[in-house]
């Protein structure tokens, strides 16, 4: 099992990654107006893609073992 401290590190980093991508300046690189991927508009697919991707990297750190 991973030392407490690491592991708290790693959420730490996790959540200010997730402070990044949720912020003003990259939400707006994402809101175009009429743009879509896959039927999707931008803004909601990078919202979505962000949002799995902090829920997988928490589920990574809390289940790693060593």
């Amino acid at each position: 099992m991973a030392k407490p401290g690491r592991r708290a590190e790693r959420l730490a980093g996790v959540f200010l990654l997730g402070c990044l991508l949720f912020n003003f300046p990259l939400l707006a690189l994402f809101n175009v107006q009429g743009a879509t991927v896959l039927g999707v508009p931008v803004a909601y697919a990078y919202l979505f893609g962000a949002w799995a991707l902090v829920i997988a990297l928490v589920a990574a750190i809390m289940e790693r073992t060593n």
